[in-house]
């Protein structure tokens, strides 16, 4: 059973409403619980507590993702039997309403919906204000003041908390006497403002371009109700740029003009407006461009043509123009790099060192134990004897920290190094005001997108040199392009491809069967109890691999091996979704490693004291990054405030502010880009067969340090190492590299 419907189905045989199966039904409550949601389209599964005259609990099941633990709502909908969880109400529409009693008032102000109002002080204000304290929100907050305890700081957030839930429940009354779900009211609110409702009357797919998490299909559905037309220029221009959009996240820059057509007939249907009209129309507009190459019409989002094009013209300019650091003399280096560090280095590592010294710009790729990082702290010593200034960066605080680690010097994320202003937008660094550096190496470059690489090349001074370091055979970015293997592809960029496994790294099966997986070949298990790095432990059943992974994490690792059960070892999945996607997996590790303690609930995340997380978004003024995980060290129930600590610094979330972190005791491949971990356990089974791919496999086994153990089928193991028909992004980098002048 899927863990988060269990207490669905318990609740649900204790109540007596089954004669009322089939009747609409208006209910008010608190919200409980949130047991479940789908992340995906909203629906929900949650626990209410209900006001007479259906006094009780009920569950609560429809597209509710935008209601949250505490609020107040009037649910209109029907008692219904589901044949394997019992009895539900299932919901038409959710609307946040203010209680009408003072028992209500009082839960619904201390739930949390105020910041820094919790149970104590929400007991104060109804004591002094009863029922007229909505009237006291609404016209006169300043009055709260006469309240002991609230603070002017904590007044000015009460009183923007307030407004900004009065808004929310006009454009959630406008969507849903549309028919429309309530999900994504708020990021509308916060989006427009007050507002929101005349923009989305007027140009409801303005939604799809401005709201993070609200697509075209959504947009759509909205525009039908207020009366757009299947067949108005809009929707098709809108559902063009929809498809764009989906194709860049799938990785592409470019999309050919007749998958463009046909999709768009899939999309849009038959009353659509004619759809090469609309494209020529597209194609016109600011927001997309199209070029013709390789015999073949394609078309690109603007931003991501402009990056490509300008990444390439940088390249070129890099290229043509004199370093500030003059020659030097390869062999002499070679020899005291040698002798200062008593060692012998390969021929391979010789030449890297050869190639860059004579090159403006190099590309340094090669697997695990390659040899790599000795490279690196080669050069870096090398430059630095001649005086260089030298500037290291990567593109995620993971692997900024890693590369400062082996190289003994600092290194930040290309965005702190670029100098990122979130007020405005942009990077401070370009090439109006470029980086004081001689040499800039970037390490991990298999993570960056298009956008981030012309962005770079933009801050970086024409008379400076360029090191890109990276795997290759490691998956491609999350976001458009593939930047390392087109440079590489373009033929004109100087790279070294390291081959030699060091001798250092002989005796590790987690090198040697990186390198076997990237050959095509099945790796090699270390014998059940014997020694070695590399285990692999069959389980057919799904439930049989979790509880596997359980066990590995709580006792045989941490037994054996002496690794930290959440500080040291990292659970990878390939999905997020599903029984073995990182989400349910999440669910379970946490009630195992950290069942008790202080919570807040947001949505169906239980955020504890004592959690592993995970940051989901870059977060300047924090200094914390997409990708850091950290650990949750304090909970304020009253003011809703969690704190958690990324390595040696602390950071305080406003309960509105958690959505930016995620648990993070299991993660999926590509989260785990950049990062190594003293012990990884990755779930593999063919529940993930979209994508069973050699290169996430190649990705998942080097992200452990000490010990890897792959747990799951047989047959899927061998499914992903077989695997190399892997879909090719679309990009012309390559291209262009090729074609560029330094103009």
């Amino acid at each position: 059973m899927n863990r988060n419907f269990r207490f669905a189905a318990r609740t649900a045989g204790q109540s007596p409403r089954a004669s009322r199966v089939a009747e609409s039904t208006t209910v008010e409550g608190t919200i409980e619980r949130v047991t479940y949601v789908n992340p995906k389209n909203g629906w929900s599964v949650v626990r209410v507590r209900t006001e007479p005259p259906h006094a009780g609990e009920l569950i609560a099941v429809g597209f509710l993702s935008a209601a949250h633990v505490g609020e107040f709502v009037r649910l209109t909908g029907k008692f219904g039997i589901d044949p394997k969880w019992g009895e539900q109400f299932q919901v038409d529409s959710c609307l946040p309403v203010v209680p009408a009693t003072l028992e209500g008032l009082e839960r619904y102000i201390g739930s949390g919906i105020l910041p820094g109002i919790r149970k104590k002080i929400a007991a104060k204000l109804i004591a002094h204000f009863g029922l007229e304290l909505i009237d006291v929100l609404d016209r006169e907050p300043e009055r709260l003041a006469e309240v002991p305890g609230l603070g002017k700081g904590r007044l000015a957030r009460v009183k923007t908390a307030w407004e900004e839930q009065r808004g929310v429940r006009e454009i959630m009354l406008f969507l849903q006497s549309h028919g429309i779900s309530p999900a994504f009211s708020l990021r509308i609110w916060k989006q427009y403002g007050p507002d929101a409702v005349g923009i989305v009357r007027e140009n409801p797919y303005r939604l799809a371009l401005d709201v993070a998490g609200i697509g075209f299909l959504t947009a759509d559905r909205i525009a039908r109700s207020v009366g757009v037309p299947e067949e108005s220029a809009g929707r098709a221009l809108a559902g063009l740029l929809h498809l764009l959009g989906k194709k860049s996240g799938e990785g592409h820059v470019w999309v050919p003009r007749e998958v463009l057509e046909k999709e768009g007939r899939e999309l849009l249907g038959e009353k659509s407006a004619p759809l090469p009209q609309a494209i020529d129309e597209l194609a016109r507009t600011e927001h997309v461009s199209l070029h013709t190459a390789r015999g073949v019409t394609l078309l690109a989002l603007r931003s991501l043509e402009r990056s490509e094009s300008r990444a390439a013209q940088r390249l070129a300019l890099l290229t043509a123009t004199p370093p500030r650091i003059g020659a030097i003399d390869a062999e002499r280096a070679i020899a005291w790099f040698e002798s200062r560090h008593s060692l012998s280095l390969a021929e391979g590592q010789k030449d890297a060192i050869r190639r860059a010294a004579d090159s403006k710009i190099l590309v340094l790729t090669g697997g695990p134990g390659t040899g790599k990082t000795t490279i690196v702290s080669a050069i870096l010593e090398i430059f630095s004897e001649k005086r260089a200034r030298i500037l290291l960066a990567s593109p995620t605080g993971r692997a900024a920290r890693r590369l400062a680690e082996a190289t003994a010097r600092e290194a930040k994320t290309i965005h702190r190094m670029l100098e990122w202003n979130p007020a405005k937008g942009g990077f401070a660094r370009n090439d109006e005001h470029p980086l004081e550096a001689d040499l800039v190496v970037v390490d991990e470059t298999s993570m960056l997108d298009v956008v981030l690489f012309s962005q770079l090349l933009r801050a970086i001074s024409p008379a400076c040199r360029l090191i890109l370091v990276g795997d290759a055979d490691q998956l491609p970015s999350v976001g458009p392009g593939r930047v390392l293997g087109d440079v590489i592809d373009s033929g004109r960029i100087p790279t070294v491809r390291l081959m030699q496994i060091f001798r250092q790294s002989e005796a590790s099966l987690i090198v040697v069967n990186a390198h076997r997986i990237n050959s095509g070949e099945m790796p090699v298990s270390a014998p059940p109890g014997g020694p070695g790095d590399f285990f692999f432990v069959e389980r057919e059943d799904p439930e049989e691999v979790v509880k596997m992974v359980e066990q590995l994490v709580t006792v045989r690792i941490p037994q054996r091996f002496g690794f930290h059960p959440t500080g040291d070892i990292q659970i990878l999945t390939p999905m997020n979704r599903g029984a073995l996607g990182s989400i349910s997996l999440n669910a379970r590790l946490q009630d195992l490693l950290n069942p008790a303690g202080d919570s807040i609930e947001r949505g169906a995340r239980i955020y504890r004291v004592g959690d592993k997380v995970i940051q989901l978004e870059n977060d300047y003024e924090r200094d914390v990054f997409n990708g850091d995980l950290g650990i949750i060290v304090g909970i304020d129930l009253e003011e809703g405030s969690v704190d958690v600590r990324f390595d040696e610094r602390e950071t305080s979330y406003g309960e509105e502010e958690l959505d930016a972190l995620a648990p993070a005791y299991a993660m999926t491949v590509h989260k785990s880009q950049g990062s190594e971990y003293p012990a990884v356990v990755l779930v593999l089974h063919t529940q993930h067969y979209p994508l069973l791919q050699r290169n996430l496999l190649y990705t998942a086994v080097t992200r452990g340090r000490k010990l890897v153990v792959v747990v799951g089928s047989k047959r899927a193991l061998e499914l992903t190492v077989r695997n190399v028909r892997i879909e090719p992004r679309l990009t012309l980098l390559a291209e262009r590299i090729r074609s560029a002048s330094p103009n």
